[in-house]
């Protein structure tokens, strides 16, 4: 019997220091891709970041934040054509993450509307009607599940400020969203990678720039 526990202790263990390992690692290397701006070093950490959902493959988390990176990616590059391969390995990636988790989530909805937010960046005026529909139903989704996902107002917000006024849009429409994001993520505990925090200092530094007045 005592043999038998032991067996069962070191097992939890091994379990356990794998989780504490990946953990980690992902977390280490998604605040380094995070927290630049520089193109280059983004292309290395999520590069870095498919290593790692491939070591971890079963675990939906390093699929999540792989397809996070792409997205991101997409929105800096300049070329059209690159800009739509990232984001076919983004929806790739999340339909992995959904796969194992067996379930949408309101983090994996909102993962989709930013994914079809960035398609629909590329170009606009033929793009926003289906890409724009898709942003709004995910965001719906998501609220559905979540309605204190701050990542999900975030989002709207984002939207909302690079909109033309002519259209409903500019700092004043976007800055609601920004405020209620604001309050939602202080309250969120952050630093669980398994529990994706993102946005936080970007959705602060966007309401700055929505109560900073525009120069004549």
């Amino acid at each position: 019997m005592k043999k038998f526990i032991l067996l069962g202790a070191m097992a939890l263990t091994v379990v356990s220091a794998r989780a504490q390992d990946l953990n980690t690692v992902l977390k280490n290397t998604f605040t380094a891709f995070d927290t630049t701006q520089d193109m280059s070093v983004k292309v290395q950490q999520s590069n870095k970041l498919s290593l790692i959902a491939k070591k971890w493959d079963n675990e939906w988390i390093t699929h999540y934040y792989l397809a996070f990176s792409k997205t991101v990616l997409s929105y800096m590059e300049k070329d059209a054509t690159k800009r739509d391969a990232y984001l076919d390995e983004a929806d790739k990636e999340r339909e992995d993450a959904v796969s194992i988790l067996k379930k949408e989530t309101d983090e994996t909805f909102v993962l989709a509307a930013m994914i079809a937010n960035a398609r629909m960046a590329i170009d606009p005026m033929a793009r926003w009607q289906k890409y724009g529909a898709l942003f709004s139903s995910n965001l719906e989704s998501a609220k559905d599940l979540n309605p204190d996902n701050p990542r999900m107002y975030y989002l709207q917000g984002i939207s909302k400020f690079y909109t033309p006024k002519a259209y409903g849009g500019g700092k004043k429409a976007a800055q609601p969203y920004f405020e209620k994001a604001d309050g939602l993520f202080a309250k969120e505990a952050g630093g669980d990678i398994t529990k994706p925090y993102w946005g936080k200092d970007k959705n602060s530094y966007f309401l700055i720039q929505c109560k900073t007045p525009d120069k004549d």
